[in-house]
């Protein structure tokens, strides 16, 4: 039978419109309800977001938020263990479904992942320990300094050291987790660290960090959100819903006072920004 080269070229047509469609159905949201499986990639290093509880289980914050996210979707939540500089190659390599692990947007990470609206916002400060003399932001100046890699908190104190604080004798030390900077500045291997209020306070109560104590505000506060895969629409729409209705709903206020502590709840809003 001869097939013309028009028949041929409908044909091509009509087999692109349907691969592209069976593409389009193959949302996560989908696959997720389908397989009754969240995973979830946290950081379990990243207390009272991610950490691991005397009963050696995932907990915090970010794990609640998963287990949120599992239930509406009538599926199981997998906390997938994901050290900070793995947190975008876990995503895009399909090792997980969800990113919930305190990332903050950028435009160089959103070129591979999608993210939501802002589910947390830390607002830092300078912890420090008594036998350093530093009494606030300012004097970080010729101080010896630690952080995470690849953190916001990094980003500041590099542009800060750029701008006058290495020739004033600062030093800067970068650590691959929060365990490591916290255990750095209470051996006095950095004199201080940037931290969120909100996770100074939970340490504090703790009690496993007496010798921290906070020394005023640090000039940034760092909006984290939830990412998905960067062409998957769907999901990102929904988790975007799931976002507004924790908010809404009085599940994050809930959920912030029971592993942060009694102090204000922090806005996620921001003024003259609309997501």
């Amino acid at each position: 039978m001869h097939t013309s080269k028009l028949t041929i070229t409908i044909l091509a047509t009509a087999f692109g419109v349907l691969a592209s469609n069976m593409a389009f159905a193959e949302s996560t949201l989908d696959r997720v309800i389908g397989s009754k499986k969240l995973r979830c990639g946290v950081m379990m290093d990243n207390p009272p977001s991610g950490f691991r509880n005397a009963a050696n289980e995932p907990d915090g914050l970010d794990v609640t938020y998963c287990k949120d996210m599992a239930k509406i979707l009538g599926a199981e939540a997998e906390v997938v263990e994901t050290p900070s500089p793995d947190r975008i190659p876990a995503l895009v390599s399909n090792r997980i479904d969800v990113l919930i692990a305190s990332t903050t947007p950028t435009p160089q990470r959103a070129l591979t992942v999608a993210f939501t609206q802002p589910y947390m916002n830390f607002t830092m400060g300078v912890i420090t320990r008594a036998d350093t003399g530093i009494k606030s932001y300012a004097d970080l100046k010729g101080k010896k300094l630690g952080g995470v890699n690849g953190s916001t908190q990094e980003q500041l104190i590099n542009k800060e050291m750029e701008g006058g604080w290495a020739a004033a004798g600062s030093t800067y030390t970068g650590y691959a987790s929060d365990a490591e900077s916290y255990l750095a500045l209470q051996q006095g291997k950095v004199d201080s660290i940037l931290v969120a209020m909100g996770v100074f306070n939970a340490l504090s109560q703790s009690g496993q960090f007496p010798e921290f104590t906070l020394a005023g505000a640090a000039p940034l506060s760092d909006t984290v959100a939830i990412a998905v895969k960067r062409d998957d629409q769907q999901f990102l729409n929904w988790t975007k819903q799931f976002v507004w209705q924790q908010v809404t709903s009085g599940r994050f206020a809930e959920v912030y006072k029971t592993y942060f502590g009694d102090g204000p709840v922090p806005a996620l809003a921001i003024n003259g920004v609309d997501y």
